[in-house]
């Protein structure tokens, strides 16, 4: 009788001893045909359970190496901690490695050296330079299966990319806009925290498509490279807003919207649309408050759950499956805010 089970797990399963299993695994008779059924029964129990079999007692050390805002890495934590107990029987534990900004050799350093100490796995939001593609790499090499989180790396050695369609998400920001917009004068600003995160760069393009075609009288203003910092952010919109009086709109790529709105307020500026990304906290207040018009969001925790499980996969704990589905994409106001976590 082939199965790939200890005879301690059989035996448990079938509340017989171990070696009543030994002697009907075997064939050594001495046993009624209706304890060999038992057995048989425990056997496709387990079959069927398998996965559980696998996870019992597991412990998965992730890595979670993250470039963004601080408002943004709180809530990736909080996601990730809020799904831990639907991952049970399997045991996941973190090391966090956020930063908001920084040079590129510290992130390749953190990087590398997750690969010298091992890994079960890495969930990566990272900028697609030659240097990250490298560090990825040596990840591989090393055995540590490395997962995108909401800004891919295609051009690595990544095992899956988990998030939202970028390009969709750009497209529906500027549907949005338009139908608010309509007929009204007035130019859109796009921001960027940086041209490096391919997120932001399909965003962009989406958004810069499906204007284009329904649109294609509006004109667009570009600002970058604020990192989603207010601080940075707030001296870029104030110079676009005195260099260009007629912009009205604001479709935030990156962040750092409360300083994009301070700079409005300071100039005595309306701004009467502005379409944003993420439910983080200072995004959580300003659509309560009704400063922004709609927030593009995805469910952080079905992200982290599904980064999770490809792990589990690529170490056999959990079966194969198909390819990973983008994230939906959530159309947010302030009459249909989804439950906080927590």
């Amino acid at each position: 009788m082939s199965h790939p089970f200890p005879i301690r797990e059989i035996a448990r399963q079938a509340g017989l001893s171990e070696a009543t299993v030994d002697r009907v695994l075997n064939g050594r008779g001495g046993v009624r045909e209706s304890t060999a059924r038992e057995v048989q029964q425990a056997i496709a129990d387990l079959d069927r359970q398998r996965t559980q079999v696998r996870l019992v007692g597991r412990t998965f050390m992730i890595d979670m190496v993250v470039q963004a805002p601080e408002r943004f890495t709180t809530a990736v934590r909080a996601a990730l901690e809020a799904e831990l107990p639907s991952l049970h029987p399997a045991v996941v534990r973190s090391r966090f490695h956020f930063r908001e900004t920084g040079p590129m050799p510290e992130l390749t350093r953190t990087l590398d050296r997750i690969a010298r100490r091992g890994s079960q796995g890495v969930i990566l939001k990272a900028p697609d330079v030659p240097e990250v593609t490298a560090a990825v790499a040596r990840l591989a090499e090393a055995g540590i299966p490395v997962v995108t989180l909401v800004t891919d790396l295609p051009s690595t050695a990544r095992l899956a990319y988990v998030g939202i369609d970028n390009r969709a998400a750009g497209a529906t920001a500027a549907y949005l806009m338009g139908q608010w917009l309509g007929d009204r004068p007035g130019n859109v600003l796009t921001s960027l925290s940086s041209g490096f995160f391919r997120n932001e760069e399909e965003r962009e393009m989406g958004f810069r498509s499906a204007m284009r075609t329904r649109h294609p009288d509006r004109t667009l203003v570009e600002i970058a490279e604020g990192q989603g910092l207010d601080a940075t952010q707030y001296d870029l919109v104030r110079a676009a807003l005195e260099r260009d009086p007629d912009i009205r709109a604001v479709y935030s790529i990156g962040g750092g919207n409360i300083a994009t709105l301070r700079a409005f307020a300071d100039l005595g500026r309306e701004c009467a649309v502005f379409v944003a990304h993420d439910l983080d906290q200072d995004n959580t207040r300003l659509l309560r408050e009704h400063r922004l018009s709609a927030v593009l969001h995805h469910d952080l925790r079905q992200d982290m759950r599904e980064a999770c499980h490809i792990v589990m996969r690529a170490h056999g704990a959990l079966p194969p499956a198909g390819p990973t589905l983008p994230s939906a994409i959530q159309v947010v106001t302030p009459y249909n805010m989804p439950t906080p976590i927590g």
